[in-house]
Parts: structure tokens; C-alpha cells; sequence
């Protein structure tokens, strides 16, 4: 079975002028030194910030040169300034933490040549060609390492670099699936100390849906699942890691004691994962030899499509722990894995324009607007180009042909330009130094990459924070549409929030655009908002920050509108601004009366549900909305902590997943038999 090939990719210019030709000696160290710098920029970016600038594979094309050089001038490497064996995520605002055993990175392959070679390594230096080895999906999200000490989780700490990484238990022990104790079976104790090594992700269907949210109320969208997994991790605000869905799975040890309770083998360290309640990786591949090997990475492949959580890869082991020993490690990697990397999919288009998106926070995210153009079994004619930085740094001009790829197989982005064909008359893009929407100058932020409208006034944002407002993840306003708010704000109708709640039904139908029904149920609807829950109120006035699940938290905590007000900057300093105080001063005014969701007695009061698959009748919004009324919990994954699986028809892998565990499977008709206590 072929495997896809590393074929080309596109860089920016300092990387290609990096790995250029073979230097002179007396140049070598100057070039060793520049690499080294590069390649520490990137560690910072990709590592500390989230925020990477190239592919993993132009980052792995600069360590291989890098490599190349300090072989061939082992004199000029010693003396040029060192390089950290591996990046670190040490973020320098949580305390640090250190290892019992290290945490190491792992080697990269991006063709299948490169797993035969490291396949012909091992058996040359193990002397035998009967190798085992283990081939698992590779998730792309942050590494982490969490301690369990007589079966009690005690701490999380990220990889950092290596020997020491930032102890973020508080955050970590709010991501849903994770036992705060393990289970200990007869065939599976849990050991007395275990430091056992996974990552963090965001699952693809949680990471459309925030994008989505974010697209509707006009905040630019998450660049991918990794980026935002790390980023949520290390909110200062720990309700952040709950809100955004993050799950973690794992798959590798680091210390264990006493080390007699290691599993002897990778598959059976699964099985022991499994049996102490730990997420873990749904299915793995068994492979003997190079060629099953081979074919192992492939079947992952194709299998990588209907995976519920990002994978940019396939992690090749051996299985035998004592053969793992043997092998042993290098400085920043052991030499018995390998993570082959699989190239994504990429299309060329055209560039037609560049627009700008205004937020409802003000930020301005220009858009590509593409010749329409097939890609990863979808079409795309537009793609995020994220900041006026991106665009600078790409050098992407009006008219180029650019190369588009899904980001994290999820979201289009345009990744770089088709130098070779651009037009003498191409032109850089010059970034708007005023709003596009209401003309006032635009402001960037010290820290900030974004480059925002000030203006609290501006068209544009009081559209989006209306439609944020109305949307049916806050008050839920029927007629109150994006058509709709074009014209309450053309007319100067609704300056924010409040005014919705003043509008007369004679002057919406002076307006002679809408007949009597439509104009009365936009009006009910808006009436009806006024007893909205009191979370919904606190969601739809976008506090930075503060999505449905604290927006929850706060309902619970405040009691009313007035206790968020007067309560809620002490949590959410952002809820102190004089803007939001006004606007909820002023809801409250004219009469937004919201009250909190009733203390918590339904018939579900402290049972988790996962849903899966279509239900006849009901949305997912309307399901989860009826479940936590009746007191129950929603969760995106199924563990043994779990009561219940509600499915539908087409269900996917959360059912297995509830067999596995053995947790009841009902219908809907069961569900709302379950609410109402029949």
C-alpha cells in the first residue's frame, strides 16, 4: 500500500533562504547560528503562544538542514550559540513542576522510505527482524502528563522542556472525562505513583460549532483544534476549559511505581489504561515487520476521516516495553517511535479580494475571497487570512494564485502564494487604517495582533452584537434576522441592546417592507425575551469571555440581572465596564426582568448524558436545553461516569463507546419519559 509522499510545501522566504546551498567553512557557523534562531522562534510560537507561522513540515525541513550542517561542521556547531534539544510550552504564568521521568517529543517521518529506515534501525541495533509494534492515530493537541499517586489524580503538567513543564491541575481537572480517581481492577491494579502521558484536544464537532458561534456574532474563528486546545488550557480563568469542550485521551507512562506494575507491552498498557477509567485511544493497529508496518500507516489514513478528534498523523511504537528499554532514547526523542505526519490536502485557486469582517468586539478579520475550488471533499470560495500580520508576512496580494488547506482538516486557510505566477501588476495589500463600516481610525493594541474599531458606536459591531444577542444560543428572538437588523439599525431605531425592547409596531409597519403577522412576531418575540432565563440575558450581552456555561455560573451565583451587575465584576472584571453596567441598567428598565434558573431539583438532577445520532422530533439545542431543566448534565464524551446515551438514528462511535462501558442506551421517547418521572 502506497503512503502518501511528502511532496513539496511552501515556506516563507527566511526558511528558504535557510536551507539554501551548502555554505562555505567559514560561514558555517553563522548559518548554524541563524538556524538555530529560527528554529527557536518557532518552538516560542508553536509552543508558548499557539500561534505557529509555517507547517510542521517546513519546521522539520529546517531541523533536518540544521542537522546536515552540524555534521558536516562539527567545530562551527560547538561553537555557535545551542539550541534547546526540544521546544518548550513553559508558559511563565503557572508554577513549574518537575517530571519524575522526562518527557521527550518524538522523531518525524513524512515518507514511507523514512519508516523503512527506522524500522531497519531498530532490528540492526535489537538483532532480530521479528519486531512488534504498535501503530496509533496521532492527535494533534498538547502534551500533558498527569500524576495519580494511590490511585488519586494530584497533578498536570504540560510537557514544558522535557524535565520540567507549568503545573495547570486546576484547568486540567475540569476537563470533562478525566477521573479524579482511578479504578483498580484484579487483573489491573493501579500502581502506588503513575505519571501517565497523553494530550489535550478539542474534538472536531466541538471546534465547528465555536467557530460557528464565533462567525455569527463576527469574531474571527479559531485557526484550528490544536491551537485552541493549548490556548484554553492555560486561560487564567479556569470556567474557560469547561465552556470549550476540551477532552484529553491517553496513550504512553512516564514514571511508575513499583515499576513490576508496568504492562509489558504498549497494547496491554491500553488495556490497563482502559480498565482504570482513563480515556483512551478507541482502536489501534498490531503490526509485524516493515510491510505491515507499511500498511498499518495507511489503514489509519483512511481511517483518519470518520475519527471524531483532530489527527495529523500515525505513531509507530514498539510494543515491547523491554525492547523499548533496550532501544532506549536519544536527547529529545526515544528511538523506538516514530510519528509519520500525514500531508494534508492542498488545492491552488485564485485570489479575487480581500474583504473585512467588523466584530462585534471591533476586531477587523479580512477574509479571501476565492475562485470556488474543491478541497478535502467540500467546496470553498472563501478562507480566513486570520490578521493584517498574515497577510504582510505571506506576502498574499489581490489576484495571486494561493494555496489553500484545511486547517486541521477542519477549516480553510490559505497557507501560502504560487510565486510563479503572480502578475507584474500584483500589488502588497495595503490594510485599511480606518473602519470600513463607520470611517473612524482603527487601534492595535501593544500585545494585540488584532487591529480593531474603537468606535462602541459603529454599524457594524451593533449588528453583530444584535444578532449575537437574538441568536438561538442566547434570548432566541424569532424575526429578529440579520435582514431585520440591517434595517432597526439603518433607521437609527436601535443604538444597542435595550432599544430592541422600545420599538413601536407603527413605525415598523410605516416602514410598508414587512406585513402585520411578521411585524406582531418579531414584536412577541422580542416581549417573550423579556422572561428569557437569566443566563441567556447574561450570554447574549457578549462580555468577553463569558460563554453559555459561565454565563451559567453567574446565573447561579447572581440571582438576577442586578446581582450580575453588582456581583460579576468580582469574577468577571470585564462585566465592570461602564458600557456593560449601562447596558444592564437599561434592560433592566425597560422591565428584561430575567431571574435565575431555579434551584436544581428535576428528575435528572446530577446525571450526565451524551447524545448521539438524529432524534425524531427534537434538536440537539432543544434536547440539551429540556435536560438541563430537569437537572441533568450534557457531556460531549462517554466514560464510565456516564448514566446515560440518548441515540438517534445514524449514531456514531459514542455507541459502541456506551456498550464498551456498559452504560444504558435509551431513545428520545425513553428521555422525556425520564423528565417527566412516567
Amino acid at each position: 500500500m502506497k503512503l502518501i509522499s511528502f511532496l513539496f510545501l511552501i515556506v516563507t522566504a527566511s526558511v528558504v533562504r535557510l536551507i539554501a546551498a551548502e555554505p562555505a567553512a567559514a560561514d558555517a557557523r553563522d548559518q548554524i547560528e541563524a538556524l538555530r534562531a529560527e528554529i527557536a522562534r518557532h518552538d516560542r510560537l508553536y509552543h508558548r503562544q499557539a500561534e505557529p507561522v509555517i507547517d510542521d513540515a517546513a519546521y522539520d525541513q529546517l531541523k533536518r538542514r540544521l542537522a546536515e550542517l552540524e555534521r558536516a561542521h562539527p567545530d562551527a556547531a560547538t561553537a555557535a550559540v545551542p539550541l534547546a534539544p526540544i521546544g518548550d510550552d513553559r508558559s511563565g504564568h503557572f508554577p513549574h513542576y518537575r517530571h519524575r521521568e522526562r518527557m521527550l517529543s518524538l522523531d518525524k517521518a513524512y515518507a514511507e522510505a523514512e519508516v523503512r529506515a527506522f524500522h531497519a534501525r531498530l532490528v540492526k541495533m535489537l538483532g532480530r527482524d521479528d519486531l512488534e509494534f504498535v501503530v496509533e492515530p496521532k492527535f494533534d493537541g498538547l502534551a500533558i502528563s498527569v500524576t495519580y499517586e494511590r490511585g488519586r489524580l494530584v497533578r498536570a503538567v504540560t510537557r514544558g522542556n522535557g524535565i520540567e513543564g507549568d503545573d495547570i491541575t486546576a484547568n486540567v481537572g475540569l476537563i470533562d472525562g478525566l477521573p479524579r480517581t482511578l479504578t483498580a481492577t484484579m487483573e489491573h491494579p493501579w500502581p502506588e505513583i503513575v505519571e501517565v502521558r497523553g494530550e489535550i484536544h478539542v474534538p472536531l464537532e466541538t471546534f465547528a460549532r465555536l467557530n460557528a458561534e464565533r462567525e455569527a456574532a463576527g469574531e474571527t474563528g479559531f485557526a484550528n483544534p490544536r491551537n485552541l486546545a493549548a490556548g484554553t488550557v492555560r486561560q487564567a480563568d479556569a470556567r474557560s476549559v469547561g465552556s470549550r469542550g476540551l477532552r484529553v485521551v491517553f496513550f504512553g507512562l512516564g514514571a511508575c511505581e513499583p515499576a513490576a506494575a508496568q504492562p509489558a507491552t504498549q497494547q496491554r498498557l491500553h488495556a490497563a489504561l482502559r480498565a482504570w477509567g482513563l480515556p483512551v485511544i478507541p482502536e489501534v493497529w498490531p503490526a509485524r515487520g516493515a510491510d505491515e508496518l507499511v500498511r498499518a500507516i495507511a489503514a489509519v489514513g483512511r481511517a483518519r476521516g470518520e475519527f471524531p478528534f483532530p489527527t495529523d498523523g500515525a505513531v509507530v511504537k514498539l510494543d515491547a516495553v523491554a525492547l523499548q528499554r533496550e532501544a532506549g532514547s536519544g536527547e529529545a526523542a526515544p528511538r523506538w517511535a516514530l510519528a509519520y505526519k500525514f500531508a494534508p490536502e492542498r488545492a491552488e485557486t485564485r485570489l479575487r479580494a480581500i474583504t473585512l469582517q467588523v466584530g462585534r468586539t471591533g476586531v477587523l478579520t479580512p477574509v479571501a475571497e476565492l475562485v470556488p475550488v474543491a478541497i478535502a471533499g467540500s467546496t470553498v470560495t472563501r478562507a480566513t487570512l486570520h490578521n493584517r500580520d498574515e497577510i504582510a508576512r505571506k506576502d498574499i496580494r489581490i489576484g495571486d494564485f494561493v494555496y489553500l488547506e484545511k486547517a486541521g482538516d477542519v477549516i480553510p486557510a490559505v497557507v501560502g502564494v504560487n510565486l510563479s505566477r503572480r502578475l507584474p501588476e500584483a500589488q502588497p495589500y495595503r490594510f485599511p487604517v480606518a473602519c470600513p463600516a463607520c470611517y473612524t481610525p482603527v487601534t492595535r493594541g501593544d500585545s494585540e495582533v488584532a487591529v480593531r474599531c474603537p468606535n462602541l458606536g459603529c454599524p457594524a459591531q451593533l449588528r453583530r452584537r444584535l444578532e449575537h444577542f437574538a441568536s438561538k444560543a442566547c434570548l432566541d428572538i424569532e424575526g429578529l434576522g440579520p435582514a431585520m437588523i440591517e434595517i432597526l439599525v439603518g433607521e437609527g431605531w436601535v443604538r444597542e441592546l435595550p432599544d430592541l425592547y422600545r420599538l413601536r409596531r407603527a413605525d415598523l409597519l410605516a416602514l410598508g417592507r414587512n406585513n402585520e403577522k411578521s411585524v406582531d412576531r418579531l414584536l412577541a418575540g422580542i416581549e417573550r425575551s423579556k422572561r428569557a432565563d437569566l443566563w441567556r440575558v447574561v450570554h447574549g450581552l457578549g462580555v468577553p469571555q463569558v460563554g453559555a456555561a459561565t454565563a451559567k455560573d453567574l446565573a447561579r451565583q447572581c440571582g438576577s440581572l442586578a446581582g450580575v451587575a453588582e456581583l460579576g465584576p468580582k469574577t468577571i472584571p470585564a462585566l465592570g465596564d461602564l458600557r456593560f453596567q449601562g447596558v444592564i441598567a437599561d434592560l433592566i428598565s425597560v422591565g428584561v426582568g430575567a431571574e435565575s434558573v431555579a434551584a436544581v431539583t428535576g428528575r435528572l438532577k446530577g446525571r450526565v448524558l451524551v447524545l448521539t445520532g438524529t432524534l425524531p422530533t427534537l434538536t440537539r439545542a432543544e434536547v440539551t436545553a429540556r435536560i438541563e431543566a430537569a437537572g441533568g448534565k450534557v457531556s460531549n464524551a462517554v466514560s464510565r461516569h456516564t448514566h446515560f446515551v440518548v441515540a438517534g438514528a445514524e449514531p456514531g462511535s459514542k455507541l459502541k463507546q456506551a456498550h464498551e462501558f456498559g452504560v444504558p442506551v435509551i431513545d428520545e421517547a425513553e428521555l422525556l419519559r425520564l423528565i417527566a418521572g412516567k
